[in-house]
């Protein structure tokens, strides 16, 4: 009977143990390099992904410019005598244009003046009618720094009280 046995083991060829191990660890060197080499493409991605995206530049606090005295003007209603008397304050987050309303104040009061000279109490009467005199004063700010090359980013003039009579 052992005959037999030997006749069965020949037929049926061993597989050798050694050839498989080897390749496995190629494919695990592979993949292993592979997946370091994907990790180290895509953070060189991010990286330049972050330096091509601007940084977002920080925003300057609001600066405030009181213009005082008040102003007080007729009014151009023709029926009756009528007066406005307002404050405002010159808002702005850049220092030159600071610098530029200080220096240029006495002229901003003078264009103001005149163009609250040139209201009528009812145009004033109205939310939206006081909007537009703000728009209006902020545009004539502006128009006074850009004639004299002043820097003129002026965001808004605010009426910090406004009475009509």
């Amino acid at each position: 009977m052992p005959a037999p046995a030997t006749a069965t083991q020949s037929a049926v060829p061993a597989r050798p143990k050694r050839r498989l191990w080897p390749l496995l660890l190629i494919l695990v060197v592979v993949f292993a390099g592979g997946a370091g080499g994907g990790w180290w493409w895509w953070q060189g991605r991010q990286q330049a992904d972050a330096e091509a995206t601007p940084a977002k530049p920080i925003r300057q606090p609001a600066r405030y410019v009181a213009l005082e005295p008040s102003f007080v003007v007729n009014l151009a209603d023709t029926d009756a005598v009528r007066y406005l008397q307002a404050d405002l304050q010159v808002v702005t987050r850049d220092p030159a244009t600071l610098e530029s309303l200080d220096a240029h104040l006495p002229s901003i009061r003078n264009r103001l003046l005149r163009l609250f000279g040139q209201q009528q109490s009812r145009q004033l009467a109205q939310r939206a009618g006081k909007e537009r005199l703000q728009q209006a004063a902020r545009d004539e700010v502006r128009a006074l720094l850009k004639a004299e090359g002043e820097p003129d980013k002026v965001e808004a003039v605010i009426f910090t009280s406004l009475v009509t009579q």
